[in-house]
């Protein structure tokens, strides 16, 4: 994860300066800013003055920004709008609605607003920086910002190929761009490809299993639905027949295949006096197991990760290299993009890595002969 150029803004600071921005871009947005917005003098660079420790005060503040803003967007003549204008009412249109909800005692008809109790999905995290974003590395790290991507060959230690893009989305996970990453490589060349869980998706083994590549990938860790108790992989899973056998030795049948291809087998009451319910669910009705569409794939994956001593030794081998290798991307400041926006900061990327590239090309004995590049292998 890449840090974003600009500070992380909060609510009143985002729908402000949104509004700023229609009055600045918008043909007429001042004139009627000056008629409908009450809530802020936003000619004001300031904030609102305002007890900032009162909690009752903030919130009739949001509740007034949030008014400004319909009204703003509500009373904008309607005319056709430059490529400036219309992302700036667009951009406050956003930030007017990605963090409030109706207020308590409201129908949300009535315009009244509060700080909603949730984040919304997609979160913009700054009006300075609308492709910013707010993206969970794991559980406890969470950072403002952007997705960088990097294929690596450990033993030239040179990048194949590097991506920046938006930390949301199911088209901008780890695994979704991988395959983009690989695309380059000679066509019917068998690559040993190797990854940490974030790439351990059932659809990206299926894809690279069929184009011949031996895997060397972790497997995403399997949640417990209750600390130190089962997992799917103590169920006898059998696709085929369509059932799911528990570890008391209850069989359920699996349902029909959703959208996805994922399917479910339900215990309900087969857990109702079951001896091994406090070790397997906590629900009142009873075990419920969703059985991924690449059910047996990622079985298999985790078994050979779990007792295979010649992957587990591939896979420790390599690793520290490519972690070098992420460290040196990142290295004197660069953790921190200097550029607004994925374009931008994508192309900035290529160029780090292509500078990278040249630094360990040197070192491997790259030398210019009369406006000529050689390699010729450095020996010890």
């Amino acid at each position: 994860v890449l840090d974003d150029a600009v500070a992380t803004q909060d609510t009143v600071t985002q729908i402000i300066s949104a509004v700023r921005r229609v009055i600045r871009e918008v043909p007429r947005g001042e004139e009627t800013a000056a008629q409908w917005c009450r809530a802020h003098d936003y000619s004001d660079p300031g904030k609102p003055r305002i007890a900032w420790d009162d909690e009752q005060a903030r919130a009739a503040l949001v509740d007034a920004l949030v008014t400004d803003a319909v009204n703003l967007l509500g009373h904008l003549p309607e005319q056709e709008l430059g490529e400036r204008a219309a992302n700036a009412v667009g951009l406050l249109a956003l930030v007017a609605g990605q963090d409030v909800e109706p207020a308590e005692d409201s129908d949300g008809r009535d315009g009244r607003w509060r700080i909603a109790k949730r984040t919304v999905a997609d979160r913009t995290v700054s009006t300075v920086d609308a492709d910013a974003r707010h993206i969970h590395k794991n559980r406890t790290r969470h950072q403002d910002g952007f997705k960088g991507h990097a294929s690596f060959e450990p033993e030239s230690g040179l990048f194949t190929a590097v991506a920046l893009t938006s930390g949301y989305g199911p088209g901008n996970h780890e695994a979704a761009v991988a395959a983009g990453l690989l695309a380059d490589e000679e066509e019917g060349q068998e690559l040993t490809v190797l990854g940490d869980s974030a790439y351990g998706t059932g659809d990206l083994r299926a894809h690279l299993q069929a184009d011949g590549h031996t895997l060397v990938i972790k497997p995403p860790p399997l949640r417990q639905a209750i600390p130190g108790g089962f997992t799917i992989d103590d169920f006898l899973i059998n696709t085929t027949s369509g059932t799911a056998t528990c570890p008391a030795g209850h069989t359920a049948n699996l349902g029909q295949a959703k959208a996805d291809g994922a399917r479910t087998a339900q215990f309900k009451r087969l857990c109702t006096d079951c001896p091994l319910r406090g070790r397997c669910t906590t629900s009142k009705t009873g075990r419920t197991l969703n059985i991924h569409p690449q059910h047996e794939l990622l079985t298999a994956a985790r078994h050979q990760a779990a007792t295979d001593p010649v992957w587990q030794d591939e896979y420790r081998r390599w690793r520290p290299p490519v972690e070098r290798a992420i460290a040196w991307l990142v290295a004197k400041g660069n953790r921190r993009v200097p550029y607004r926006g994925v374009i931008a900061n994508n192309l900035w990327l290529h160029h780090r890595a292509a500078a990278l590239n040249l630094r360990r090309l040197i070192t491997l004995g790259l030398t210019r002969t009369n406006g000529n590049w050689h390699l010729t292998l450095a020996t010890a």
